[in-house]
């Protein structure tokens, strides 16, 4: 949503400003410009991309449809890890190796949705709590051993917003290019009409326009934005480090969620009683199943 609200701000501001100066907007309808500068932004972006990355930069512009996670999704983490938590105080860790082999089978996992449709975050507690379960890891060595699954996985994430603003550094020069070739035609005519020379300048110049527009007003924000997806991605991790961390280092489930929360934001974060009230839910829902 608000990809469409700040594209039609630029659009709105710009041809807005154009036609109080008189312009008239046909004259920047430039359709052969267009062809020139999207063509070759679009080449050297598959000369300069693996496939792979290039499905995962199509996948990211899906999420600026998307929301990120909210409080409520947060809230709904943390009261998933509170009923782990609790019942590996309860039976301990060995309980928990049924529910991470079959995340998608797992009485405790179902009940979060949101958390299940988080491959990557299903993955990062599934292992860590693997390793765990294996022995013979000290809580610095698994926190170690944590921080470098985020770290790959930031840096992997990184890498569409990292080529999408490749390809908006390369939009201005490529504008050029089409100015370039436009002045080429305008020679060709040098002899002509002078409204023919003149249109034929306006043309090249709009070239050099929508480069630097495309580049600055649109492409360069959303490799932004792709940006932002990524540390809200890694946020929901590091709250699911913190807290199975501090069980394991012989916190209690309560303590140890708290520690979870307190890596979350403050637009995001749920309260300490809301989190308290989410966590009473899941234990009186433990109860009643037992």
């Amino acid at each position: 949503m608000l990809l469409i609200v700040g594209a039609l701000i630029v659009l709105g501001s710009v041809a807005g400003g154009y036609m109080m100066h008189g312009g008239v907007l046909g004259a920047l309808w430039q359709l052969n410009e267009l062809v020139i500068i999207g063509g070759a932004a679009l080449g050297a972006l598959i000369i300069g991309t693996p496939i792979s990355l290039i499905k995962q930069l199509l996948a990211r512009l899906g999420g600026f449809f998307k929301s990120p996670p909210s409080k409520d999704i947060y809230l709904d983490l943390l009261a998933l890890q509170y009923q782990v938590y609790r019942l590996t105080q309860q039976s301990g860790v060995m309980a928990l190796e049924a529910h991470v082999e079959e995340p998608e089978k797992s009485a405790i996992f179902s009940k979060f949705p949101t958390f299940l449709a988080n491959h990557h975050a299903v993955s990062f507690l599934s292992d860590s709590v693997r390793v765990i379960i294996l022995g013979g890891v000290t809580p610095h060595d698994l926190e170690s051993l944590m921080d470098e699954d985020l770290d790959v996985h930031h840096h992997e994430a990184l890498k569409p917003a990292q080529t999408l603003a490749k390809v908006a550094d390369a939009l201005p020069g490529l504008g050029i290019v089409a100015a370039v070739l436009g002045i080429v035609i305008t020679m060709q005519a040098i002899g002509g009409p002078p409204e023919e020379i003149g249109h034929s300048v306006a043309a090249a110049l709009v070239g050099t326009f929508l480069g630097i527009l495309a580049s600055y007003g649109f492409v360069q924000p959303m490799a932004t934005s792709m940006e932002h997806m990524v540390e809200a991605e890694g946020r929901y991790l590091i709250c699911i480090k913190a807290g199975l961390l501090a069980v394991y280092k012989g916190f209690p489930p309560a303590i140890a969620v708290e520690f979870a929360r307190r890596t979350l934001p403050e637009d995001v974060r749920p309260t300490f009683t809301e989190t308290e009230q989410a966590c009473k839910g899941q234990k009186a829902d433990m109860a009643a199943a037992a």
